[in-house]
């Protein structure tokens, strides 16, 4: 590998991360979060995370750094996963067109991707970042380095919940820590480093919160990000006032996440024509 590639955006973005992730973590094992120890003096308290541990409460401790490891490892494989990259070989491309044509109403033409010339699929989006055609496009995640799709995103909303969960513990730490009993000075110099991770995390907290309950909301009407904010640009949503795809919340649910129903776009597209018609 050139050494060039190791200063790529996605490798600094996912460093970027790690290091932040494992920096917090190792903030609140080692600063005071929890009410101080009355067996040691008052100006050295014991952190909650390392009481728990002196005390032989070791579940609660294991059981969050286990979830901070969960979420750096779902965070990689999301990042570093196939987001669902339309990969036709060329000799099959005008087989593809045939069967696709044949299940579409000539109504919605299929279109050939201006910038790699595949057939694009329903749903299907080029992304620039990525330069790459990905079906079911979601949209493109900055602090992933990755694009979210078809392939991709039910795990990158298991990874939103997951983190939500450690944020939101990291946050009650960071915050049992915080003393406001003391001298400006005095507080600045022994809750400054705990302040500042308690800023971080209530940040992180309400982004991911948002997304959260936004994908949960797409997932359950079965539509994507790029689809709910581009509804007027996209050939096979503008001229209908209801989304083609929403089969209801349970079968949405069950689609997203297990693959059941299972079935192509187009399939679904032209079955909710007919209805309509």
């Amino acid at each position: 590998m050139a050494p060039w590639a190791l200063l790529s955006p996605g490798v600094l973005v996912r460093t970027g991360h790690t290091v932040l992730t494992w920096g917090i973590t190792l903030v609140l094992f080692l600063h005071d979060t929890g009410e101080p120890d009355p067996a040691r003096p008052r100006t050295h308290p014991t952190p909650q995370l390392r009481q728990w541990e002196e005390q032989g409460e070791l579940l609660l401790p294991l059981t969050f750094l286990l979830l901070v490891l969960g979420s750096l490892l779902l965070y990689l494989a999301v990042s570093l996963m196939d987001p669902g990259y339309v990969n036709v070989q060329p000799q099959f491309q005008e087989e593809l067109k045939e069967e696709q044509t044949a299940m579409v109403p000539q109504a919605i033409p299929l279109r050939r991707c201006r910038y790699c010339l595949m057939l694009h699929p329903l749903r299907a989006r080029h992304c620039h970042e990525c330069r790459r055609c990905v079906r079911r496009y979601d949209h493109h995640c900055p602090w992933m380095e990755n694009c979210v799709g078809e392939r991709n995103h039910p795990l990158f909303v298991a990874y939103l919940a997951l983190q939500l969960v450690v944020l939101l513990w990291a946050l009650c730490l960071a915050w049992s820590g915080l003393r406001f009993f003391q001298p400006w000075g005095l507080w600045l110099r022994s809750n400054g480093l705990l302040f500042a991770t308690f800023l971080l995390l209530s940040l992180f907290s309400s982004v991911a919160s948002l997304l959260l309950a936004s994908h949960l909301y797409l997932v359950a009407s079965n539509t994507t990000t790029w689809e709910f904010i581009s509804s007027h640009r996209i050939a096979y949503l503008r001229q209908r006032s209801s989304n083609p795809f929403d089969r209801g919340l349970i079968r949405n649910l069950a689609h997203f996440f297990c693959g059941w129903p299972s079935g192509s776009w187009e399939t679904l597209w032209a079955e909710e024509e007919e209805d309509s018609s």
